[in-house]
This record gives structure tokens, C-alpha cells and sequence, in this order.
């Protein structure tokens, strides 16, 4: 999309900062370049991919603004790297190892065996991994998959597999292969806070900014998210044990175990024939998330440094190129252990001090303003913070051990944010006072002073005349001054709402494969979860469902405001007993009670008392507004 103007220029203070970020960094140290470039073999003749109907769901084009130095607008560092993830196209990484980087956010891999390929993470969308593979073929031929391997369970390492392969083609032969419990951790952050994680997405990888310099420059890992259709297919194979081989058209496949590290379930592996390892998505360019901004589980920084180390131990005297599901590789036996190393000092470095410094009685904010990386790991642009940052992980770490409660006894119980606005703002000396303090914090170059008065401002009096321009202006600049691309996304995002207004969730993929794949266990969780507890309080709801396809029986009971469910066999004296297939249980979840497919027997008014109190998730709840 072209770029709109967002607002002002950067201030003073944002140029003088970016001076001081260009002065203490090593910018002539261009070799990333070098890498990132290395073995370009061709890109698609049309950037724009579109879905079934025509209708764009990646553009590569969008960034072919990232050339030449930093503008005022964006944190030189950040520019240098989405320059350098926003190059896209078929590279060679060894003569039989291949990357599609560029068309979505993460990186698609072609490894050749003795007859076909091997695909690993095959995208966020089947159009994406589509073009991808297209392209892969253009150049490579066309070899016949014979596995897909998905590294972990987060969405754009298996969106697109319904993209390159059919389920005919799994069942003829083709083996999909995946770390233990991939779907049902694939499936259930999906479900679960779906609709919280989905809205705070689109703010995370600047779903609704134009791109520009004033505008989404990329987030670091990748440059944004796809915007096709997500599917799943059934694993053919999990691995489970570190050491396990397996076989693939001739190509043998040694596996490491990571879980808990970037993702819940995650896997490493290397290729003897290639001596290449992969990292999957726990040694990329960055400093990743130990807690997302999107919301997530918190990772295990203590773990992660663990498994890294033991990827050293096993394969570092082997390998000979270290790839990953973002960004560009390494190459060479030193520079792969470098590499490995320093990434894994830096997680063990980030969980030992906010360790040492809590229980010095600092509490996570405290800690996240006061710890300083070692100089090996501050001049290394592969540790920098463009996507995870030491800000947010510090804090994270703490949380995991700590809680949100940072034992002070005054912040146990405060008011919630528009109360305690209200507070502030009177003691203040109202809200003209405080947007008169906000402007002389903004034109001091004092953003983040700015962001909480405008912040209990706005909370105060949404209408308040000047308090929303000035608002977005002090979120600008701080975007502006964002090394981390999801942090500039975010701030960027907040401006963006305010000035013209609500924008929902715009990174809903279009995923209806992946809620095929939901257990019924997880299906009444997510049911469960949007029961409206003070409408439901007075309701007792009791009926059996049969699942026709599955064979199963469940019990479901409401009481209380909470739903809760049995498997058991049906009772031949229940109120209402449901027979239906799996498919018709979705639809039946998502209130359909008109369609073929539902056998009921018995009171069918039980449901409808219980879809009546059922109050579904908001895709367009406020942020930066009450």
C-alpha cells in the first residue's frame, strides 16, 4: 500500500538519538549483507500474491522503499535489518538446500533428496507457500515432495502446508513430520485467547499502517504476517526422543528436542548429506520473545540457553551452515559456534541477571532499566532487540518467577485503569493541567512522560479537545525512536487509532482447516470460555451429545456459570440427547442450529438456553482508549 503521512517529523530529540545509535554501532560492518544476499537465484516476476478471489494477500513491493541510509522517521538499526529481511526471493544455501525468504514472515526451505524435496515450514498461507513452491520449481525443477517438516507449532511454520500438499498425497505416501504435541499446541493458541491475541496482533506487526518511513517497516523477524488461508494437516510422524533418525528419500535426518523454548513444542535437525543444521526458530538474528506483545505463555530463557548449548555439543564440530524459519544463514564450523554461542549467552545472560537482580529485591521494571548486556553481546547485530527486546524479556522473566505482583503492598490492590485516571488527573489539577505538563514533557523530548499523562488524560475525557492529536504525536515519536519493530508497530498502531478510530483485528487469517482439526475437548473449552458467568448464574443445563464419526459420547452441565463436560455414555433419560458428526459440532459451537446434521432427541430449548448466555470474544476491543 502507499505510504499516507502519519503525522509530524521526527523532533530533535528523536534525530539526536538516531545520531547516537549510527555513532556507537559498528554500520560498517556490512557482512549480514553479504549473507543475506548470498546465492539469490531469482524472485517472482509479480510480488503481489493473491488468494482464490483476487484479492491481494502479500505484496513484497511494499518495502521496496527500505534502500539507501535511515530517514529521521526510523531507528537506523531497525532500518538496517528490514533491509535486510525484506529481500525476498529463491536462494541457494548449499548446492541441494534452498530458502524461499521475503514472502511471508517466515522462510520457507527445499531440502533435495534422492528423487523429490523436503519442505520445511511451509508459511503462514497456502497462497504464499503456493508462489513459494512455484517458485522453487521454476528454478529446481519440478521434484515431488516427499515430506513436510513443520520445526514448531506456531502458525507460520504450517499455514500453507494445504498450499503444497493435499491430503490424497499424505495418504499416498507423503510424510508430514512434527515435534511431539504440534497440533494440539497448534490448535489451542488458537483457540484459547484467540480473539485477545488476534486484536493485539494486528498492532504488533502493524497489520493497518501504511508502509513507509513513517509508516510499518517490518518487525524484525519478518516483515508482517499473510493474509491467505491458514490450514493443518494431521502429522504422519512426531518425534519424541533427542538422537532419533528417520529416513527420507535417502536423506537422513538426526533430531533434537527443544520444547518449551520459542515454542511450546519445538524441534532442531540436521542433514549429514548437507552438513547443515536447523535451528527452527530458537537462533535467528534477533533477540526473540520470551513473552510476545501479542500475548503468550512465557518462554523459558533458562531452557532455551540449554538447548543451544546442547546444538553446539551435538553438531557444532559438524555443521557447516546453521539455518533457521526467519532470516539468512551461516556458514562455517567457527562461525556457526560463534554464532549458536552468543545467542545462547544472551537468553542465559537475560535469566541469570534479573535472577541475581531480583532477589536482590529489584522488580521487573526496575530490573529492565538497570541490566546492561557485555560488550560482546551488545555489538553483535544479531542479538539487538528487533523483535524480542531486553526491555519486555527482563520483565517476562520476572513475571515467570514472580508473578505480577511485585511485592509492594500498595500496588496490590490498585484501581483499574480509568479509575485511576480519574484519581491522577484531579490530584493533578485536571486534565487541562495534564495535557499542559504532557506538552512540556513532549517538547522536552520526555515521550514516555508524555505517554502516562496522555494515557490517565484520554482515560479521563476521550473527547477532551488536544489531548488525542497530542496523544498519537507522543506515541509517533516514540515509534520513531524504536530500534524493536514491534514496539514502532505498536506505537505506530495506538497513533493510528486515534486519529481515525477503531481498526479491529485486520490479521484474521482465513482458517477453517485448522478448526477442523480441533479435538471436542477443545471445541467445549472454547465454548466454555465465552459463557457469560453472571447471566448463567441462576441456569442448571444438563444434555448428552454423540459425536456420530468419532464414536464418542459426552456429558455437558451447566452450573454455576461455568460449563464443564465428562465423556461417558449417553443417559437414556436425559433431557436432551444431540447426535451429530464432528464437522456439524463446529457449526453447532458457533450457534448454528438451522443446517442438516443435528439429530436431536429431546428438548431442544436446553441448548438454546445455553447458546442465549454465550457472549463471544470482541475483534475490536479498545487499547488506547477506555
Amino acid at each position: 500500500m502507499a505510504e499516507k503521512f502519519i503525522g509530524a517529523e521526527a523532533s530533535d530529540s528523536i534525530r539526536v538519538q538516531h545520531a547516537d545509535v549510527l555513532a556507537r554501532s559498528p554500520f560498517g560492518d556490512d557482512r549480514d549483507f553479504a549473507a543475506a544476499e548470498r546465492g539469490f537465484i531469482g524472485t517472482l516476476d509479480d510480488p503481489k500474491i493473491r488468494d482464490a478471489a483476487g484479492e491481494v494477500v502479500w505484496d513484497a513491493s511494499t518495502y521496496d522503499f527500505l534502500t539507501g541510509d535511515a530517514p529521521d522517521t526510523v531507528n537506523p538499526s531497525l532500518w538496517r535489518q528490514s533491509k535486510l529481511v525484506a529481500k525476498h526471493g529463491l536462494f541457494e544455501v548449499v548446492p541441494g538446500l534452498y530458502q524461499i525468504r521475503g514472502l511471508d514472515l517466515s522462510v520457507m526451505s527445499f531440502v533435495e533428496g534422492d528423487t523429490g524435496v523436503v519442505v520445511i515450514d511451509p508459511l503462514i498461507s497456502k497462497e504464499t507457500a503456493a508462489a513459494a513452491m512455484a517458485l522453487y520449481r521454476r528454478h529446481r525443477g519440478d521434484r515431488p515432495i516427499t515430506a513436510v517438516i513443520h520445526t514448531h507449532s506456531h502458525i507460520d511454520h504450517f499455514g500453507g502446508v494445504q498450499g503444497i500438499i493435499t491430503q490424497a498425497e499424505v495418504d499416498a505416501g507423503v510424510e508430514i513430520i512434527v515435534p511431539e504435541g504440534l497440533v494440539e499446541h497448534a490448535v489451542a493458541e488458537n483457540v484459547y485467547a484467540g480473539t485477545a491475541m488476534g486484536r493485539r496482533a494486528g498492532y504488533m506487526y502493524g497489520a493497518a499502517l501504511p508502509r513507509g518511513p513513517r509508516g510499518a517497516v517490518g518487525a524484525g523477524l519478518g516483515q508482517t504476517t499473510s493474509t491467505g488461508e491458514a490450514t493443518l494437516l494431521s502429522p504422519t510422524l512426531e518425534i519424541t526422543a533427542t538422537g532419533q533418525t528417520h529416513t527420507v528419500d535417502g536423506l537422513e535426518i538426526e533430531f533434537q528436542m527443544a520444547p518449551g523454548t520459542e515454542a511450546p513444542t519445538e524441534m532442531h535437525f540436521y542433514f549429514p548429506r548437507y552438513r547443515a543444521l536447523c535451528m527452527a526458530e530458537n537462533a535467528t538474528h534477533t533477540l526473540h520473545n520470551l513473552l510476545t506483545l501479542r500475548g503468550a505463555v512465557v518462554r523459558d530463557p533458562h531452557v532455551w540457553s540449554r538447548y543451544l548449548t546442547e546444538a553446539i555439543q551435538r553438531f557444532g564440530g559438524e555443521a557447516e551452515v546453521v539455518f533457521a524459519s526467519h532470516h539468512w544463514p551461516t556458514w562455517g564450523s567457527s562461525e556457526i559456534v560463534e554464532f549458536l554461542s552468543l545467542q545462547r549467552d544472551l537468553y542465559g545472560y537475560l535469566h541469570d541477571q534479573t535472577l541475581r537482580m531480583l532477589n536482590q529485591g529489584l522488580q521487573g521494571a526496575e530490573i529492565a532499566e538497570t541490566i546492561v548486556l557485555p560488550p560482546a553481546l551488545e555489538s553483535a547485530w544479531h542479538t539487538h532487540g528487533y523483535y524480542g527486546s531486553v526491555s519486555h524479556n527482563v520483565k517476562a522473566i520476572y513475571q515467570r518467577y514472580m508473578g505480577w505482583f511485585d511485592g509492594n503492598p500498595a500496588r496490590l490492590w490498585p484501581h483499574p485503569p480509568k479509575e485511576q485516571a480519574v484519581r491522577y488527573v484531579d490530584a493533578l489539577g485536571g486534565i487541562d493541567r495534564v495535557v499542559e505538563l504532557a506538552r512540556a514533557a513532549y517538547d522536552s523530548g520526555d515521550f514516555r512522560w508524555a505517554a502516562t499523562l496522555l494515557d490517565h488524560a484520554i482515560f479521563t475525557d476521550s473527547g477532551h479537545v488536544g489531548t488525542k492529536a497530542l496523544y498519537a504525536d507522543t506515541l509517533e515519536q516514540l515509534g520513531y525512536g524504536a530500534e524493536n519493530g514491534t514496539w514502532r508497530n505498536f506505537y505506530l498502531s495506538g497513533a493510528t487509532e486515534l486519529r481515525g478510530g477503531n481498526f479491529g483485528t485486520p490479521t484474521v487469517t482465513n482458517a477453517p482447516a485448522i478448526l477442523a482439526q480441533l479435538t471436542p475437548e477443545q471445541l467445549f473449552d472454547a465454548v466454555a470460555i465465552t459463557v457469560d458467568g453472571p447471566r448463567a448464574w441462576d441456569l442448571e443445563l444438563e444434555f448428552d451429545i454423540t459425536i456420530s464419526d468419532l464414536g464418542r459420547s459426552f456429558h455437558l452441565a451447566l452450573r454455576n456459570g461455568v460449563l464443564v463436560y465428562v465423556e461417558r455414555d449417553p443417559d437414556a433419560d436425559a433431557k436432551l440427547h444431540l447426535t451429530v458428526t464432528k464437522p456439524r459440532l463446529i457449526r453447532l459451537a458457533g450457534g448454528d442450529l438451522d443446517s442438516d446434521g443435528l439429530e436431536i432427541r429431546g428438548d431442544l430449548d436446553v441448548l438454546k438456553q445455553l447458546l442465549g448466555v454465550l457472549s463471544p470474544g470482541d475483534p475490536a476491543f479498545e487499547i488506547v482508549l477506555p
